[in-house]
């Protein structure tokens, strides 16, 4: 058993085709067979379920896929550790993001890659589940989530600022010009929203709910920037995080108006595995990030 032998197992788990998987790996889909089948032999068990195609792994290749993961991600963190003994941490590091941070993400990576030039960033957008289940899987290093309002399991968190809710509305619509208005208001006028997937619209919902009123959302997006097209160019409103207001901006054909009655808001921070060793890279960018004020930052934006 060898390390390409996993990492063909996993590319197969994703792609779930054997031509697709060995077009990733850079190699022939008989040589990528031929490999899950030597390794089927090494380990003395089924691990992939075929019939003229892929079908799916085995009771067998769902333990052995977990296994592939830990150890590739150990090996990938040995790499990251030597490269900083070496003289600077590389390597590439992914950040899932929900949708309602993205505006924000931008003054951690900044700082970080200042501080870790040899290091690349992804930064994906994701939902809360996503992100929880993508860590477990090795897909991603770091989250930026929320971190009090539903369960999270097997993770390090690391608080960062604490996200509180606008309407944004057009200058000439029917709540435009007030200083403050309440969820009660929000819920009468015609309103496009999160999906309900996505973390930020059960909050939302949550909210309404504490009003006593309920919302059916004409336009639903998984995307904040399809919010803000349905906003500035139709005839809806919508509740963003102030931080997207504070970072974007809004122009001069749309306003936003802090909501009330009851006043909600909810922390975002990063999470990363606890597993023991850590990450080096997520390790590397919670302790940059620790040296932050985000909430001082996002009010002088």
């Amino acid at each position: 058993m060898n390390i390409r032998q996993l990492q063909f197992l996993v590319a197969l788990s994703q792609e779930k085709h054997f031509a697709r998987a060995a077009a990733v790996c850079n190699i022939s889909q008989p040589t990528l067979s031929s490999r899950i089948r030597q390794l089927e032999e090494e380990l003395g068990v089924p691990i992939v379920e075929r019939d003229k195609r892929y079908i799916g792994l085995t009771v067998e290749g769902t333990r052995v896929l977990e296994w592939a993961k830990r150890i590739l991600a150990d090996c990938e963190f040995l790499e990251q550790e030597l490269s900083e003994l070496k003289g600077g941490l590389t390597g590439r590091l992914t950040i899932g993001v929900i949708p309602s941070a993205l505006p924000v993400v931008s003054l951690l990576t900044s700082p970080f890659c200042v501080a870790h030039p040899g290091v690349k960033v992804t930064v994906l957008s994701r939902s809360s589940v996503e992100i929880q289940r993508q860590l477990q899987d090795f897909e991603i290093e770091i989250g930026m989530t929320y971190v009090e309002n539903e369960p999270l399991k097997h993770v390090r968190t690391l608080p960062l600022y604490q996200e509180h809710y606008i309407l944004v509305t057009a200058t000439n619509g029917p709540l435009a010009g007030r200083e403050t208005v309440s969820w009660e208001e929000v819920s009468a006028i015609p309103l496009c929203l999160l999906t309900t997937d996505m973390q930020n619209r059960r909050i939302v919902d949550q909210a309404f709910r504490q009003a006593n009123c309920e919302v059916s959302p004409q336009v639903e997006a998984n995307s904040i920037t399809a919010l803000y097209s349905h906003v500035r160019f139709g005839q809806w409103s919508s509740v963003l995080p102030q931080a997207y207001s504070a970072m974007i901006g809004l122009g001069d054909s749309l306003e936003a108006i802090p909501i009330t009655a009851p006043s909600v808001s909810h922390s975002v921070g990063l999470i990363a595995s606890d597993r023991d060793p850590p990450s080096p890279l997520a390790s590397a960018i919670m302790a940059e990030t620790a040296k932050l004020d985000l909430t001082d930052l996002l009010s002088t934006v």
